[in-house]
């Protein structure tokens, strides 16, 4: 297996997956959902040494971007270039809207414009490590994984979970996407891939595909 490392952090009222991926023996990382509370990611990684190259949304609902700012200004107080955050194009009207995104409701609201808007199939190159944006809409309408073929790692946001999907009752979300996506964008991947969702434990394609109740 490549050398690219993940961990994570879990944050927010909602217990949501903070991932950080990097390559074994560099400082560089990529943040992906940077659930809460910014400024503790900021501490947590620099005291272990990583430097912030990039900052990946899997999708805009309040739970996975309430750090985000904090996180982004932390880093560029710091950072001899900007850090830039990405999310899949057709997210932006979710991440614009406290009502959409859920933040309103929550408590909190927020409001985000990402830095570049990410194309179905699309490859980025950040830190030394390349990953395919896929887009698996149904949860939220601009939703997107994110795959490091090199690793075997993908990291899925609220689209799938462990024996589980995303819930759809939120604005603009579609059970039946959803399934759609998950099955003809995911499923093809390779069994052994190991999925890392927005909440809960980690996964492979094989196991959901045996024992997911909502894909059988």
């Amino acid at each position: 297996m490549a050398n690219i490392k993940i961990g994570r952090m879990v944050l927010s009222m909602c217990q949501t997956n903070c991932y950080f991926v990097y390559r074994e023996g560099s400082a560089d990382a990529i943040v992906i959902d940077p659930a809460d509370n910014g400024d503790r990611i900021y501490a947590a990684l620099q005291k272990n040494g990583f430097n912030v190259k990039g900052i990946l949304l899997t999708h805009g609902h309040f739970d996975h971007i309430w750090g985000c700012e904090a996180l982004k200004e932390a880093v560029n107080a710091e950072a001899a270039e900007p850090v830039k955050v990405y999310a899949g194009e057709a997210e932006e009207p979710l991440l614009n809207d406290a009502g959409k995104n859920i933040s309103r409701q929550a408590g909190r609201a927020c409001t985000l414009q990402a830095d570049v808007y990410l194309k179905d199939g699309e490859e980025v190159t950040l830190a030394d490590m390349t990953f395919k944006v896929i887009a698996t809409p149904g949860h939220t309408p601009g939703g997107v994984c994110f795959y490091f073929e090199e690793a075997g790692l993908l990291v899925c946001g609220d689209t799938l979970f462990l024996e589980s999907v995303g819930r759809t009752d939120f604005p603009g979300g579609s059970m039946s996407t959803l399934v759609r996506s998950i099955r003809e964008k995911l499923f093809v991947l390779p069994e052994d891939t190991l999925c890392y969702p927005g909440h809960g434990d980690s996964t492979t394609i094989a196991h959901e595909k045996q024992y997911n109740p909502f894909l059988g």
